[in-house]
């Protein structure tokens, strides 16, 4: 079963998404189809030398080498017997390929984010957990995992990287006030970490665009926007309100429209640039360019200030 960006049906700003559910020893998790490739029935995997105890190793389907993790030992941390009737869900996003092995796959709902909560510490393990959300699909439960930190994990070298910024070279602090959306716990403390090394310490955390919107709403009307919120970064996947629809919201507001709004996402394909575009973002990066990231909070923030010096309301 193959998946093409032309297949994502969904439209843009509607706050929905379609969850992927597959089993590991008989438990539902689930992915975002957005981040899935194609599924495969499992196939011999080549070991590779000083990787990570969860990375199987290397195979070839066609035309690229992709990794594949064993997901079930990732989830366990005990080695599992290997099942022939075992499937691979290649993925594509950080733009990279990566094949988890998983016991079945279930099916596909779609649902809207609102359904899809936040797990508690309890059941996230905080920082260190890799439950992103829990999801209500139907009558069942899903556990919507953190692929993104699994591949932080395994391979840390492909997540955000505080050399970018130190390349950037000396630079001044700033007090704009930065509002971020973002659910992964570890990815927030990056973005936090980086941005703040970069100089930039007005900084407002949200676990989700609902929590952002919530806040940015009490503000509407206000003389000095540009003073309490000069720019917002949005991931897209997100429970309760993805970034698309936040974003949506935002430039939909005649008096909040003219924040500049960057979608930092590891969706960043180029079917998902255009429902950005569609929906107004000034922005699209794609995780985990955080040099880049700030390179064009730069650029934004600077556009902003000349506006308002010439005239425009901010």
């Amino acid at each position: 079963m193959e998946y093409s960006n032309s297949e994502i049906l969904l439209e843009t700003g509607t706050n929905e998404i379609e969850i992927m559910e597959f089993t590991i020893d008989g438990n539902l998790f689930g992915i975002n189809v957005a981040k899935v490739r194609e599924i495969m029935m499992s196939a011999p995997v080549r070991p590779m030398p000083h990787s990570h105890p969860a990375v199987e190793g290397i195979f070839k389907p066609r035309d690229i080498v992709i990794t594949v993790v064993d997901l079930p030992k990732y989830l366990s941390g005990q080695e599992e017997e290997k099942r022939p009737k075992d499937l691979f869900i290649v993925t594509n996003f950080n733009k990279m390929h990566i094949a988890f092995r998983v016991h079945t796959v279930v099916g596909i709902s779609r649902i809207s984010w609102t359904d899809i909560q936040k797990p508690d510490k309890t059941v996230s393990g905080g920082p260190d957990g890799v439950a992103t959300g829990i999801a209500q699909c139907g009558s069942n439960l899903v556990t919507i995992l953190d692929f993104e930190k699994i591949v932080a994990e395994i391979a840390p070298q492909t997540s955000i990287q505080l050399s970018e910024v130190e390349d950037l070279g000396p630079r001044e602090r700033s007090d704009k006030p930065i509002w971020v959306a973002e659910d992964s716990i570890l990815l927030s403390q990056m973005i936090r970490t980086a941005l703040t090394k970069a100089g930039y310490t007005n900084l407002s955390m949200f676990a989700n665009g609902a929590e952002l919107w919530e806040q940015l709403e009490t503000l509407r009307g206000s003389d000095n926007l540009c003073e309490q919120a000069a720019l917002i970064i949005t991931d897209l996947e997100m429970p309760q309100m993805d970034g698309h629809r936040l974003t949506k919201l935002i430039k939909d507001d005649s008096s909040l429209k003219q924040i500049p709004v960057i979608i930092f996402s590891s969706l960043i394909t180029e079917e998902m640039r255009r429902k950005g575009k569609e929906v107004g973002a000034d922005e699209q990066l794609s995780k985990p360019e955080i040099g880049h990231l700030i390179s064009v909070i730069d650029q934004l923030l600077a556009r902003a200030s000349i506006q308002r010096k010439d005239g425009g309301r901010v």
